[in-house]
């Protein structure tokens, strides 16, 4: 489904990713990890569509995605949720959730998908009225993937989704996550839980220093704690 060749990538004069190949066939969910500045992000928003500077090919589907803006591949039903969560002030759960089908063919459906969201993520359920941004930074993740999978997305590019939230609320999102690939969306998966993301996952690599440096099995990197210790470790 997604196929990444020689990706570069530029911040100003710094070259960050430096010629990264990785392919996320449909239905799998394969993780992105490597330590903090490996480059796992700027890899996720250059397929999203958010670096300025890029240079290889991305193809979604078949089709070349670089040139195209990040709200095409959105069209294209590939959703991205960053790490920043970005949750628009001012809104309540329910508006937010809303954003995620303005340009969905799902909009006129809206009632329903809300209803879906509200059964499959309880605790947004209680909080549909809320002003989102008074929710907990949990809460706040779990309105960002619900706001993403609301267009019902072929693929989802989750940006360290787990990131300083309580360990409960993490088991619920690992779930979640297994549920979506069950469901059979492709996930790529960028997180610092390495244990936990791997045992669900079908695939992984290993970014350092802009570069690929390990793919492999999950399981097998699951079982190999010396390439987690040097290159997984923060």
């Amino acid at each position: 489904m997604l196929e990444v060749a020689n990706l570069n990538a530029w911040y100003g004069s710094s070259h960050v990713l430096q010629g990264v190949d990785l392919k996320v066939g449909e239905g799998e969910l394969v993780c992105l990890i490597g330590r903090n500045g490996a480059g796992k992000t700027t890899t996720v928003k250059s397929i999203a569509g958010l670096m300025s500077k890029v240079t290889g090919s991305v193809k979604f589907e078949g089709v070349e995605l670089l040139g195209q803006p990040a709200h095409k591949r959105y069209l294209r039903q590939l959703a991205y949720v960053p790490e920043e969560r970005r949750i628009v002030p001012g809104l309540t759960v329910r508006e937010n959730i809303r954003l995620g089908l303005l340009a969905s063919p799902h909009r006129t459906r809206e009632s329903d998908v809300i209803d879906e969201i509200a059964e499959t993520f309880p605790r947004l359920k209680e909080r549909l009225d809320q002003q989102a941004v008074t929710m907990s930074g949990g809460e706040q993740q779990m309105l960002a993937i619900a706001r993403a999978v609301a267009s019902k997305p072929k693929m989802v590019l989750l940006d360290e989704p787990s990131e300083g939230i309580m360990p409960v609320l993490v088991d619920e999102m690992f779930e979640y996550f297994a549920a979506l690939k069950r469901a059979g969306v492709t996930i790529l998966l960028i997180e610092q839980n390495v244990g936990l993301a791997l045992r669900i996952a079908d695939r992984a690599y290993i970014l350092d220093q802009g570069e690929v440096v390990y793919s492999g099995t999950a399981q097998a990197m699951l079982g190999d704690e010396e390439i987690q210790e040097r290159y997984c470790s923060v």
